[in-house]
């Protein structure tokens, strides 16, 4: 059983998702730039038989539209807490991929009372000068995005109400190059309380094991799983062993 729909906030509608176990305590689902909540699909049997889903399609992406208002992590935070406030939903959960988790670092961060727990997959939490992925992220083009992805992006057009990928992929990717207070939270990682999980792919090469490292020691007593034979997604090229881990890590809360 699930539950659908969309929330307008400003000029742009965000759609959302509520599965799993409807009377189960609530755990938010956060996809990465360019990708949806069906990415996601892969990990969803190792939560939804104890925890009330909810999948959010960040703005522009999935089923969202983009409106005009300029993209950035504070924007996706500021929606994400919508929907929730809108669902009556005061403490949740997190789980976030890439860019999904950097909106759950911030969430996290500034809202100590709602969240009860953290956990991030391949999910950079700062940009600094030199970061050998800049390079990477300035020369990402939609055509690129196109020829690797293109069921995924195939996706996006069929189910978008208004889809337009090469302006989306434009406003991401200022997203991802953005080094203001509205990007990615940076020493503000030092305010999350709450039981953390950091997760990587042992192959990522945007979010480094000295960067994970380097957060893990930022966040009182996080625990840290570096996923062996995988890349930057790896709930999707090893959905067995990162459901398996999400299970274990969650056992701690209960």
């Amino acid at each position: 059983m699930r539950t659908c729909g969309y929330i307008k906030i400003d000029d742009a509608s965000i759609y959302y998702q509520v599965s799993g176990n409807l009377k189960g305590k609530p755990f938010v689902l956060l996809h990465g730039g360019l990708g949806s909540m069906k990415d996601l699909t892969p990990i969803h049997k190792y939560l939804a038989d104890e925890y009330c889903l909810i999948y959010i399609d960040l703005r522009g992406h999935g089923k969202s539209t983009l409106g005009s208002v300029k993209l950035s992590y504070e924007l996706y935070q500021n929606d994400v807490l919508a929907i929730l406030s809108f669902l009556k939903i005061s403490q949740f959960s997190l789980f976030g991929f890439s860019d999904g988790g950097i909106v759950a670092y911030r969430i996290a961060a500034q809202y100590p009372e709602k969240v009860v727990c953290l956990i991030t997959l391949g999910s950079q939490w700062r940009l600094e000068s030199g970061d050998p992925s800049i390079e990477v992220l300035k020369g990402l083009t939609a055509e690129f995005w196109l020829e690797k992805f293109a069921d995924d992006v195939d996706n996006y057009q069929l189910s978008n109400p208004q889809p337009h990928f090469h302006k989306l992929v434009d406003a991401v990717k200022a997203v991802w190059l953005d080094t203001s207070e509205s990007g990615y939270p940076n020493s503000v990682v030092e305010q999350i309380h709450c039981p953390t999980l950091i997760m990587r792919g042992d192959h990522d090469f945007l979010f480094s094991l000295d960067e994970a490292a380097a957060l893990q020691s930022k966040v009182k007593d996080a625990d840290f799983a570096n996923v062996p034979f995988t890349e930057h997604a790896s709930h999707q090229e090893s959905p067995e062993l990162v459901g398996k881990i999400l299970q274990q890590f969650m056992l701690k809360i209960r």
